[in-house]
């Protein structure tokens, strides 16, 4: 655990680039766009995962896992303190209408942070690897996704708990997240990571990423995996809310706090509660629990029924908490000669919560607006990850 304390730092780092989420909503009132230009945020943010991913894999197999972990940091942080320089570092700032100067600076904000948070995403996940005791990278993993979703839930939560009693505008997150990334960056620069590498393997290039992606059929399936799971958690997450107003008349009077409390908190326990069980259970047969609990979550929100329904949230953000660290870990105990190359593919797939979503809305369209019945795309995202579970970790993995 010594050797791990600087990569949870940098786990944490990477949950800022969750702070999408909940800046559409700040941005639309903050800059009076419109709800199009409002989702510029998350588009721009999910551009940064689908565009990098791949290739920093290529480049930390040639240059080490360690320069890419010192690199994702810096870009961080570049994004951080760009709104700060802008002027917006926590102050009542008063934005005339249709100045959308400072809007463009958020945006580029959001590229830099997101870019950054991918970076760490490919190289965080297989360096806890490295730093974790034989037997021990899935439980570390588990805890160290937990650490990220502490970072992804100060998006939501530093609006009411920091700036509003102290009277300071939403932008109060940049000096926090900056210096923050700062104590991590000072952290790793010292960590000295093993350098393994087959002398009779070929550096990883494109063509053999897509290759791997393409021949090897257990490397497909789960990457695919994770592109269902992170595009089932954004459709879940984004349609709870106007669920609750279309069904039961609720008034979110702060709709950051509901959705933490009723998604992001129990996904946090429930990834700090998987860390531990995953000390004494198998990963293969955690996945197949936790698929189950999310598909009986997502069920019981198809009640209609209010209690049924609240309790269906809770009990999906459980099962949810654990499936990407158990995919990932999973795929890369099997083949960890290729873990550069998994990682950039899996990290790729995190598009997924850029691509189901509309599909999910475009079911509701369907439906003349009823809501209840988008649900269907992330259950229908959950029953493979199921098949998944049941089919492919069992199996024996070969490049």
């Amino acid at each position: 655990m010594k050797r791990a304390w600087p990569v949870f730092l940098v786990f944490l780092a990477m949950g800022f680039g969750d702070v999408v989420g909940p800046l559409v909503t700040l941005v639309k009132e903050t800059f009076n766009v419109s709800n199009l230009t409002a989702q510029l945020v998350p588009l721009t943010g999910f551009l940064m995962f689908g565009l990098l991913s791949v290739p920093m894999g290529l480049v930390q197999d040639r240059k080490g896992k360690k320069f890419v972990l010192i690199l994702g940091l810096t870009v961080a942080l570049a994004g951080a303190l760009l709104p700060i320089f802008a002027g917006m570092y926590g102050r009542q700032v008063e934005i005339a209408a249709g100045d959308l100067t400072k809007f463009y600076v958020i945006l580029a904000s959001i590229l830099l942070l997101c870019a950054g948070a991918t970076i760490l995403q490919v190289c965080g996940n297989p360096v806890m690897r490295d730093v974790s005791p034989p037997g021990k990278f899935s439980s570390n993993l588990s805890l160290a996704q937990s650490v990220k979703a502490v970072g992804s839930s100060m998006g939501f939560l530093l609006l009411p708990l920091v700036a509003k009693p102290l009277g300071l505008s939403w932008s109060i997150q940049y000096p926090i997240f900056a210096a923050t990334l700062v104590i991590a960056l000072c952290a790793c620069l010292p960590l000295r990571l093993t350098v393994e590498r087959d002398e009779q393997r070929q550096p990883a290039t494109l063509r053999s990423c897509f290759t791997l992606f393409g021949k090897n059929r257990f490397v497909l399936t789960m990457v695919l995996g994770i592109f269902f799971y992170v595009g089932a958690e954004v459709c879940f997450n984004s349609g709870v809310p106007l669920l609750l107003k279309e069904r039961f008349g609720l008034v979110l009077e702060n709709s950051l706090w509901v959705s933490w409390s009723l998604f992001f908190l129990p996904i946090l326990v429930g990834r700090f509660a998987g860390a531990a069980i995953l000390r004494v259970l198998q990963p293969a047969l955690f996945l197949k629990l936790t698929a189950v609990l999310s598909l009986i979550g997502i069920a019981a929100v198809f009640s209609g029924v209010k209690s049924l329904t609240y309790v269906g949230i809770v009990v999906t953000a459980l099962g949810f908490a654990n499936i990407f660290p158990l995919i990932f870990s999973i795929t890369v105990d099997a083949l960890p000669e290729r873990s550069n190359e998994i990682s950039g593919l899996m990290i790729s797939a995190i598009a997924g919560g850029a691509i189901l979503p509309p599909v999910m809305g475009w079911v509701v369209d369907l439906a003349n607006k009823n809501q209840i019945v988008g649900f269907i795309v992330p259950f229908a995202a959950l029953l493979y990850i199921l098949w998944v579970a049941l089919t492919q970790t069992t199996r024996q993995k070969t490049a």
